[in-house]
């Protein structure tokens, strides 16, 4: 497995390297968290844009997927991301802790290593999920603000009143 790595990093991710390239490890936990966020192969070198601006500006990560991997650590991990969960203190909070977190959280594939080693020139600081695997880039909070609020917020909130709905008509209206 470890052969195999090299291999296929020395021939599809070292020939993408800036002229000072990232230490392995920091690029490896960088493109963990890009595999963890992105769902399309064509975002994965904005989320590592995104994440690459976080850093140079020494702004915090605030990455979903690493609270999660640290809740799993913990064994306190029950499938729903709480709010209290993003205050909560471990090395795996990137809403509190700057930089990135202290290992890999996954995996990472081809993709999210390359999109590591050369992320997309962006000047977006934000992204959001618009639920359907793809992500709304923000550059600055106010925009993130509004883009949470549709894409979050309202979606979530409708579906939980559709489904309240559709089990009240299963209910046969009954409450």
């Amino acid at each position: 497995m470890v052969g195999n790595f090299r291999r296929r990093f020395a021939a599809d991710v070292e020939p993408l390297a800036p002229a000072e390239p990232p230490p392995l490890r920091t690029l490896v936990t960088l493109a963990s968290l890009v595999e963890k966020e992105a769902r399309l192969d064509e975002e994965r070198p904005l989320i590592a844009g995104v994440y690459a601006n976080r850093l140079r500006i020494g702004m915090t990560l605030g990455a979903d997927p690493t609270i999660i991997y640290g809740l799993k650590l913990a064994g306190t991990w029950d499938g729903n991301l709480k709010r209290h969960h993003l205050t909560e203190d471990s090395p795996y909070n990137t809403y509190r802790r700057p930089g990135l977190p202290p290992t890999p959280i996954c995996s990472p594939g081809l993709g999210s290593l390359q999109a590591a080693m050369r992320p997309a020139a962006t000047d977006a600081l934000y992204f959001v999920s618009r639920n359907d695997g793809s992500h709304v880039f923000s550059r600055t909070l106010a925009e993130h603000s509004r883009a949470v609020e549709r894409w979050q917020r309202q979606y979530w909130r409708e579906r939980w009143r559709r489904e309240r709905e559709e089990a009240r008509a299963a209910r046969g209206g009954v409450r």
